[in-house]
């Protein structure tokens, strides 16, 4: 949900300052060469307290598709669009719900690649770019919807006078060429309930309401402490900060691995939307944030039932397919010069999640 990169393959020699963290930029000059300083377009990386705590920003579009036809947004097959980074855990989410919605051929989705690159020419912004073909990157597509070859671009076309963060997910309305939303907690809403008439799996209830306090209490405490969480540690500026969200992430970790201990689920014997919510940030854990976050304390394979659970979650059909460990590496990795500056991708473990796991052992 960032926008700032150092290429992988960027010598020393031609570094630019546009390349640089936003507080090394000023100081920075190039061999025998003037630099141009151009202003910086806003990302999360900036949203640092004066103490050195991460404080993230909320969504700007916040409008919602409804089952009524008669509303601005109606429920309709083919009208909508995602777009998606494999590698954001935000965006992730929202595809995880349209596969196991079977929404996949009534939504269509494009992901961009995994490496932040420049944006535009006339300032320094780095952030989520299409490939020019289909075959440049593996597993990412040109967007042959509005032909952008950025996701900055599709907020410029929506909002000319937008200055927010360019971030994934957007779901987009192809019928009025605007973002319909880039809040994911209100788009997996809207795929959970909205699209039931033409959902290939309408039975499932990601939301239901006899549990919906649970969720949102759930929801809560997982975000602070887990899905954000991990962001608090990794761009942390200060000991302080980091060692606050260190103790708050293994806390909240050990609160997920008791309840996991008496149920399959982390709200009961059901599949729930928490379950996604919280599964997005566990499957980058070895793989990214124990390294580049620095949340090391504890893998999450020496959980026992967390690391089953997530196998668990993983072998659901159609959520694999979510996951591209590849782009979610190369882009941790690739895209945080301040936090990783020579770029280089840890080898990491290389977890089998097809492997068995225990949850069977619960009723479901």
């Amino acid at each position: 949900m960032i926008s700032l990169q150092l290429p992988l393959s960027r010598s020393r020699s031609s570094f630019s300052s546009s390349a640089l963290p936003r507080r090394c930029r000023a100081t920075f000059s190039a061999p025998s060469s003037s630099v141009q300083i151009f202003p910086m377009a806003r990302s999360a990386l900036d949203e640092m307290s004066e103490l050195g705590a991460f404080n993230r920003t909320p969504s700007t579009f916040r409008s919602f598709i409804s089952r009524d036809k008669t509303s601005l947004f109606p429920a309709e097959s083919g009208r909508y669009h995602l777009y998606i980074s494999y590698a954001c855990p935000w965006a992730s989410r929202c595809l995880a719900f349209l596969k196991i919605k079977g929404l996949h051929n009534a939504i269509s989705y494009t992901a961009v690649k995994p490496i932040w690159e420049r944006t535009k020419e006339s300032d320094g912004h780095f952030g989520w770019v299409f490939p020019s073909s289909s075959t440049e990157e593996l597993g990412a597509e040109p967007d042959t919807l509005n032909a952008a070859k950025s996701i900055r671009e599709l907020y410029e076309l929506a909002s000319a006078n937008y200055s927010g963060k360019y971030t994934v997910p957007v779901l987009w309305d192809k019928k009025n060429k605007t973002i319909v939303s880039n809040e994911s907690a209100e788009i997996i809403r809207m795929l959970n309930t909205e699209f039931n008439d033409i959902a290939e799996n309408p039975v499932l209830d990601l939301y239901p309401h006899h549990l919906q306090a649970q969720i949102n209490e759930v929801n809560e405490w997982v975000y602070d402490g887990i899905n954000n969480g991990v962001y608090k540690c990794g761009f942390a500026k200060k000991q302080e900060p980091y060692d606050e969200a260190v103790k708050k992430l293994y806390d909240t970790l050990d609160k997920c691995e008791e309840i996991l201990s008496k149920q399959r689920y982390i709200c009961g014997d059901a599949l729930t939307e928490a379950d996604v919510r919280l599964f997005v940030t566990l499957i980058r854990f070895d793989e990214v944030y124990a390294v580049h976050f620095k949340c090391n304390k504890k893998l999450l394979r020496e959980y026992l039932n967390l690391f089953n659970y997530t196998k668990d979650i993983y072998q659901i059909s159609g959520m694999s397919s979510t996951v591209n460990m590849e782009h979610i590496k190369r882009h941790y990795y690739g895209s945080h010069p301040s936090i990783n500056p020579y770029g280089i991708i840890s080898v990491g473990p290389g977890i089998d999640y097809f492997s068995p796991h225990d949850r069977q052992r619960f009723a479901s």
